[in-house]
């Protein structure tokens, strides 16, 4: 896996109703996260998001995890929504403390923005990723419209991303908004999920994809179509992307996720996927 042309993942790896339908029914919570990680290549890391876990938290992941297998970990809400990046030099260093055991199987470090972090706030931005070593793996989400305009502001905002090698995160919320709000975790999600256009550039070397999709699996298949040349542009042209895949309730993501993966083997030269674990079981249990 130290060569995957592609790296695809979920939001989360534990997921109570994936029981039977991903781990197998005798899996235990502790147990989740090792067996996503026999099928999938990454994760997004939102729990960190919301409170940073502590040092035997950590110490589990990693030893539930391998080397070939990438986090995707957001920083805090504390430093990047309530303070705004700013004056958080010391919560920073706290935070990249604990997770240190895990350092090494960091994809990207996810600096995910409010929609008050406008354009005039770029000073803000750079100056906070200047605390990071040069080449750290960092990746930005925006929502601020002023991000999507095509003009000068967003210019200059891709312009220092590439310069300093920073990956520009993209939303394809796309599916979600074409869904009916006609159930609790549509409406849920429709209100939460950001719906900022799709912009689909690179600016370093692992552009990551947040696709949003629709509750119905065969539905995403239109909205996915544009990627599929994309991606395999990206690939062609040596970046390895991150695709990570959400649905309003995650219940059947994984499904999602292996969906997608196999309409881009159709277009390129991609290993599949591991059976989900709790086929594996299965096939076990048939061979007595």
């Amino acid at each position: 896996m130290t060569s995957l042309p592609i790296r695809l993942g979920l939001t989360m790896w534990s997921h109570n109703q994936w029981q039977q339908s991903f781990y197998g029914s005798g899996t235990k919570p502790a147990e989740r996260l090792e067996k996503y990680t026999q099928v999938f290549h990454t994760v997004e890391g939102n729990t960190t998001f919301y409170a940073t876990p502590n040092n035997h938290t950590v110490r589990n992941w990693h030893a539930a995890s391998h080397d070939n297998f990438k986090f995707t970990f957001k920083l805090p809400q504390a430093i990047t929504h309530q303070q705004m990046l700013k004056g958080c030099q010391a919560q920073l260093k706290d935070f990249m403390h604990v997770m240190a055991p895990l350092h090494e199987r960091i994809g990207q470090w996810t600096i995910q923005l409010p929609a008050a972090f406008s354009p005039a706030d770029l000073p803000t931005l750079q100056k906070f990723c200047a605390l990071f070593p040069p080449n750290f793996p960092l990746g930005v989400e925006v929502r601020h419209l002023g991000f999507f305009a095509k003009n000068d502001d967003e210019k200059r905002f891709n312009q220092w991303l590439m310069e300093s090698g920073i990956d520009r995160i993209i939303i394809d919320s796309r599916p979600l908004f074409s869904a009916e709000p006609n159930n609790a975790e549509i409406i849920d999600a429709q209100k939460k999920k950001p719906r900022v256009p799709v912009h689909a550039i690179s600016t370093s070397h692992n552009p990551m994809i947040r696709f949003i999709g629709h509750p119905e699996v065969d539905a995403n298949l239109e909205f996915f179509a544009p990627w599929l040349s994309k991606l395999p542009q990206w690939i062609e042209q040596g970046k390895q992307p991150y695709l990570m895949v959400h649905t309003p309730d995650n219940v059947l993501a994984p499904e999602l996720a292996l969906a997608l993966y196999q309409q881009l083997q159709q277009q390129c030269a991609l290993p599949n996927l591991s059976t989900f674990p709790v086929n594996d079981g299965d096939n076990q249990l048939a061979m007595f």
